[in-house]
């Protein structure tokens, strides 16, 4: 197949143009500027120059592709609504490139837009939170529906925090303020959950839910059902060599940020389906694993 990849020069992005290539998969990569465009063709990819906000650059892209893979999104987390809901534009530019076709779109959201009982696993049935209270990214999810209502072969692929030894989702932010502060600080008691998966567990399963072509489905992308957020933060605080406090919920929004709407958020996660639908089984190393051989101090 000839695969449109958003994001082809980004954290996970990279690795799914490896694994697709590898696969015999020929890839054209977006790239918004000539650094990327240098990354992509380095891998042996096709460049297609655009970003999110050029809407006709990605329904061009997907036009001249077989299948589409989105993974690129702004990570400006200081204006979280503003970017869900680019993000939620660029998905309908995608997918009405491919509307009357049965070439698949392949669009990332998290597993922390599931909705569930307290405590709970969320599950790839479990739909997308909604309303006044609903984390804003549930827009990649409901422009996914309305593609899938327009007979768009769609699926979502939710992640939790997808980690290397170098980059770990929103940890990476965790670790950032750490820094900042003198203090790696957890909420309460710390025993709310994060799922995770390693960065190279994820590039096969995008390009697993391509091949299958089911439309309408929800993957989760996870390779730790929940790793308690007090863990987190005592390894943090051992590789920086700082406390490690509990910050009270009402303390949260003060010391974390932008952060602290996540920062006290219980979100495990299963991929039971996923491993079963796909044939995809995470092998790590775990989460906790790779924050231990982190280089903190030469960051």
């Amino acid at each position: 197949m000839r695969v449109f990849v958003t994001g082809a020069s980004g954290f996970i992005g990279s690795a799914i143009v490896q694994e697709l290539i590898a696969a015999g998969h020929q890839v054209l990569g977006l790239a918004r500027s000539d650094a990327s465009a240098k990354s992509i063709a380095a891998a042996g990819a096709e460049v297609h120059r655009g970003d999110l906000e050029d809407l006709e650059s990605l329904h061009s892209g997907a036009a001249n592709s077989d299948g589409v893979i989105h993974t690129a999104f702004n990570h400006d987390f200081s204006k979280f609504a503003a970017i869900c809901e680019a993000d939620r534009r660029a998905i309908e530019a995608l997918g009405s490139a491919l509307v009357g076709s049965d070439r698949p779109l392949i669009v990332t959201s998290g597993t922390g837009m599931a909705r569930r009982a307290t405590g709970s696993l969320a599950t790839e049935d479990d739909l997308p939170a909604s309303g006044p209270n609903a984390i804003p990214r549930v827009a990649s999810e409901e422009a996914a529906a309305s593609l899938a209502a327009r007979g768009v072969r769609v699926s979502v692929v939710r992640l939790p925090q997808v980690h290397d030894t170098v980059k770990q989702g929103l940890i990476t932010y965790l670790i950032g303020l750490a820094r900042e502060k003198g203090v790696s600080a957890f909420v309460g008691d710390g025993q709310n959950r994060w799922a995770a998966v390693h960065l190279l567990d994820t590039a096969p399963l995008y390009r697993l839910a391509l091949e299958k072509r089911i439309a309408d489905a929800r993957y989760h992308a996870v390779g730790e059902e929940g790793v308690p957020c007090r863990d987190i933060a005592e390894v943090i605080g051992r590789g920086l060599k700082v406390p490690v406090v509990s910050k009270s919920p009402e303390e949260a929004a003060a010391h974390f940020g932008w952060l602290g709407h996540f920062a006290g958020l219980d979100m495990p996660a299963s991929s039971a389906q996923t491993q079963e639908r796909l044939g995809w089984h995470p092998t790590g190393p775990g989460l906790i694993a790779d924050l231990e051989r982190m280089r903190y101090l030469q960051s």
